[in-house]
């Protein structure tokens, strides 16, 4: 089990959520780690959607809430990174280091928006950021990933993401794009070299279109390294039922190996290469 570092859980402010969670366990309730309190005093400069009343001698008052993230990233130093730089404008409501865990906490967190990225462990961004949009429509998705590839930027938009941002960003972009979001609009990278309206414009098909979204959860597992009795109990189905989602995922895609289907994940990016 990945346990974020006493830095990140210092960093990290209170919410609802008020909680760090671990890699995923299993389809039971995440573990919740405690976070501390954030520090009192510093100026509202991102301003979400949502507001809150105090009552005063003159009645009830208005104030800005901060805008609520929850990141989903599964690298220790860039989530600490990420932490450090946006917890003084935003209320960071909760860490995950996984695509289930970041399903499993998005329902008791609530955030404005999630911070993912593409490559994450048991669920990549592209299908967590599809289950989001169903079960989540109000969070707002952004990637922030080191994949720069156009199919790769499509594919996100295809799934619901308002922007995608370069991990070789400044951070004053990545702030940039969040305010952009907050405010309604969307975001790409300029160093993508893909505009919002090739987006509109020029829809494209899906990488792995041809498989179902159960299927490309096995998929995903299987080109991971997991054997079926592993990948059964991520997802809550027996391991007869893997092994059927796994033999007609090679009937359809014409593929004889779990080689073969993990070079399919592989070049389709629904695992990371390298």
């Amino acid at each position: 089990m990945t346990r974020l570092s006493a830095h990140e859980e210092g960093r990290a402010g209170p919410s609802v959520c008020a909680g760090v969670f671990p890699r995923w366990r299993g389809p039971q309730r995440p573990i919740v780690f405690r976070i501390p309190a954030r520090r009192r005093g510093r100026g509202e400069r991102l301003h979400g959607p949502t507001t809150t009343q105090q009552t005063s001698p003159a009645g009830p008052v208005s104030r800005l809430v901060r805008p609520r993230v929850l990141l989903a990233e599964d690298h220790t130093l860039v989530r600490e990174g990420l932490l450090k730089l946006l917890g003084d404008e935003l209320e960071i409501v909760g860490a995950v280091a996984d695509g289930r865990a970041l399903i499993g906490a998005i329902e008791q967190c609530r955030p404005d928006v999630v911070l993912l990225d593409v490559s994450m462990p048991l669920l990549n961004g592209f299908e967590a950021a599809r289950q989001l949009r169903r079960i989540a429509p109000r969070s707002s998705v952004i990637f922030v990933t080191m994949h720069a590839e156009p199919d790769y930027v499509h594919e996100a938009f295809r799934a619901g993401a308002r922007a995608y941002v370069s991990k070789y960003a400044a951070s004053a972009e990545l702030l940039f794009a969040i305010r952009q979001v907050l405010a309604g609009g969307s975001y790409v990278s300029p160093a993508l070299g893909v505009s919002l309206a090739d987006l509109v414009d020029a829809p494209r098909e899906a990488l792995t279109d041809s498989l179902s979204p159960r299927q490309r959860e096995v998929l995903q597992l299987v080109a991971e390294g997991r054997p079926a009795r592993e990948i059964a109990e991520v997802l809550g189905i027996s391991r007869k039922t893997v092994e059927f989602h796994k033999a007609n995922m090679m009937r359809v895609l014409g593929l004889r190996s779990t080689a073969e289907l993990t070079r399919y994940a592989l070049d389709h990016g629904v695992i990371a290469k390298g």
